[in-house]
């Protein structure tokens, strides 16, 4: 048995899960999510609780139990609570401007670089920390990654872009005569 799949989900008040044959729907103070329903398992709601069981013990259905569960579970978090990941800008001559859909930065190439996120997807800068915020946790974890990839973090003097709570690795430079 999935030690996560067997968890029952607590869905708050103001949540509304609609299962269908091929997608659940979860509607919620922050907005809507659909999670692709999965063929070997099914999702009862019953008392308050989503329950997730498998239909077989085949592989396959044993791995679709855990996955169920999590991404239903994820999504009744984000139109509850939303997700929100961190990133830090650090470097000398680095800055960070805008916020809302659009951010423009300045990374030390020869030209600014311009990010546009898409729907769904709040920006906000504080000084060189950016804060992305959404509903849905794949698409807010997707679009940090992808800020970060603009200049990851160098293992020298640490300078780049890197989440908040990453550790860098650093290593010692060349030392001279």
């Amino acid at each position: 048995m999935s030690r996560i799949g067997k968890l029952p989900i607590e869905i708050p008040s103001g949540v509304t899960i609609t299962v269908d044959s091929d997608v659940i729907s979860v509607k919620g103070a922050k907005g809507e999510l659909t999670v692709p329903h999965l063929s070997d398992v099914t999702v009862a709601i019953e008392d308050g609780k989503a329950i997730v069981t498998r239909k077989d013990d085949q592989r396959i259905a044993k791995a679709q139990h855990g996955l169920q569960r999590a991404l239903l579970n994820n999504a009744v978090v984000g139109v509850t609570q939303g997700f929100e990941k961190k990133l830090e800008v650090n470097g000398v001559g680095f800055r960070v401007n805008g916020g809302g859909q659009e951010l423009e930065m300045s990374l030390g190439f020869s030209h600014p670089v311009k990010y546009k996120a898409p729907a769904g997807v709040q920006l906000t800068v504080n000084k060189m920390e950016i804060t992305v915020n959404g509903i849905d946790k794949q698409q807010v974890g997707q679009i940090a990654a992808e800020i970060r990839a603009l200049k990851k973090p160098e293992p020298y003097k640490g300078k780049g872009i890197k989440y908040a709570d990453e550790q860098i690795l650093r290593k010692a430079g060349k030392t001279g005569k």
